[in-house]
């Protein structure tokens, strides 16, 4: 017989609240990108699409870590792991070309506009994903 399911580790505690700072992510990227390549495509499609791209990112970790369950888990930390380094190549190039980009993504400057937490986040979600992972046998560490 088998146990009652309790919720997964990784949306609870502080795990709410890094799911909710991935949720408020996911959506204000996603409003953005999606406002920016509807009306302005033509004047930063590279930077509008990264946009996007992050949205995407952030809405499939969003998803990893309130779901639960070993496939979501690694789910969520491919993403998260797809994040950094979103952030810290598109970070590092915006920072050595200034111009590279015709516009500002979520990612540019390692997220300066956004308080740097685009490059925070993803440094929490690994850290939790880790922290929260299953033991060996009966699911806990």
């Amino acid at each position: 017989m088998t146990g009652p399911v309790s919720e997964p580790a990784t949306r609870q505690g502080p795990g709410r609240l890094l799911v909710a700072a991935y949720a408020v992510f996911a959506v204000s990227a996603s409003a953005r990108s999606a406002v920016q390549i509807a009306t302005q495509f033509t004047v930063a499609p590279v930077s509008y699409l990264l946009s996007a791209v992050a949205a995407v990112v952030y809405l499939v970790a969003t998803v990893g870590l309130m779901v639960g369950g070993a496939r979501t888990r690694r789910l969520a930390t491919a993403a998260i792991l797809v994040e950094l380094v979103g952030v810290l190549v598109v970070g590092t190039l915006t920072v050595l070309d200034d111009d590279l980009l015709a516009d500002q993504t979520v990612w540019s400057g390692y997220g300066v506009g956004y308080g740097f937490v685009p490059l925070v986040l993803p440094v929490l979600g690994l850290a939790w994903v880790w922290r929260t992972r299953p033991g060996p046998g009966d699911g806990t560490r």
